[in-house]
């Protein structure tokens, strides 16, 4: 239902219990400050806000960004954010037409929140639970990819409960791939929880940080090359969009590289052949298409000696000042404004039938 004004009612949802609050809220911020507000009714809605829930914020990063950290104070103290009893009663006012999601990590990028917007038959931005809980494990984003005939770094994948693991069936494993090594949470995002590993000696020291943030532990090899990432638009007839180079300051692409301005060059488009960027593009749609992804995804790579790489999918982009998707975009010929309108109109196209 459309406003009496003529404007679709747009929820940005925010926040949520994930360590990756921080994020989402910089993330929500800048989506509402960008939608046009002559289309457009806009409020916010956290998804941490849930009366009778006893769940509470999840271990957050060390490196948490302080610059992220006041937008999201900022964000809280100047804008009314509504609560998800409020969104599905329409006690806000009118039902939304479209949940934009703004949210990050668990209980928001896994499914979950897509689930119980599909039971409320609300429209809401990128994919649907199926694909958004295979993106969000590394673990199965891999072996999906793999299966298609997509290169895949070389990994070891295994349960951490209560802190404990086989360490030394897991350090012999790992010894096969070789050092130096990558060890991350498999279901987390930002880097949150990740350490390149340089010998056996650190390594069981980066899996129990890993295990502060999920049970299900990757310990990948570190593959040298160009740092890439392709974001892709669309639901049945999906487009690539320019690719990005990453280039991290300090050499690796961590939390801090991520989020702090100026700690990261992004080089668009990226310094490779057109050959290399025509793969690189094809194997974000593949990705894109293999994972059921809708709206928009972004798949990041890496370019070796030895071929192209696919890391791992986000099905939601990050949306703030240093992020990679609007970069693309811009660098496409789609501003800020437009590309939130692109989004918009992909979720009301698909409905909740993802």
């Amino acid at each position: 239902m459309v406003n009496p004004n003529n404007k679709i009612r747009v929820a940005v949802m925010m926040g949520g219990f994930s360590s990756e609050r921080p994020i989402s809220l910089s993330t929500g911020k800048q989506i509402i400050e960008s939608l046009d507000k002559e289309k457009y009714d806009v409020v916010g809605v956290d998804a941490a806000i849930i009366p009778g829930s006893t769940l509470t914020t999840l271990q957050t990063s060390p490196d948490e960004v302080k610059a992220l950290t006041k937008a999201g104070s900022a964000l809280i103290n100047s804008t009314k954010l509504f609560s998800l009893q409020e969104l599905a009663s329409g006690s806000i006012g009118l039902r939304p037409n479209v949940v934009f999601l703004a949210l990050h990590g668990k209980y928001g990028e896994d499914g979950t929140v897509q689930g119980l917007l599909e039971l409320l038959g609300i429209s809401y931005t990128g994919s649907g639970v199926l694909a958004s809980a295979l993106a969000m494990d590394k673990s199965m984003t891999k072996r999906i990819l793999a299966n298609e005939g997509i290169k895949v770094p070389e990994s070891v994948d295994f349960l951490c409960k209560l802190g404990q693991w086989n360490e030394d069936q897991v350090a012999d494993a790992v010894k096969e791939i070789g050092y130096p090594v990558i060890v991350k949470p498999s279901r987390q995002g930002s880097s949150i929880g990740m350490t390149k590993v340089l010998s056996p000696s650190a390594l069981n020291k980066a899996i129990r940080q890993a295990a502060n943030y999920d049970s299900q532990i990757v310990v990948e090899q570190f593959l040298v090359g160009a740092e890439l990432t392709v974001s892709v638009l669309g639901n049945d007839d999906p487009f690539a969009l320019p690719v990005v180079e990453i280039v991290p300051k300090k050499g690796f692409y961590d939390y801090e590289a991520k989020y702090k301005p100026g700690a990261t060059e992004e080089i668009v488009p990226a310094r490779i052949s057109k050959t290399e960027a025509a793969v690189a593009q094809k194997i974000a749609l593949r990705a894109h298409r293999a994972l059921r992804c809708r709206g928009v995804s972004r798949t990041d790579l890496i370019a070796t000696d030895h071929g192209m790489y696919a890391l791992e999918v986000n099905t939601i982009p990050g949306m703030t000042p240093t992020s990679l998707l609007p970069r693309a975009a811009e660098a496409a010929g789609i501003p800020f404004a437009e590309l939130l309108d692109m989004i918009i109109d992909y979720a009301l196209e698909e409905g909740t039938d993802k």
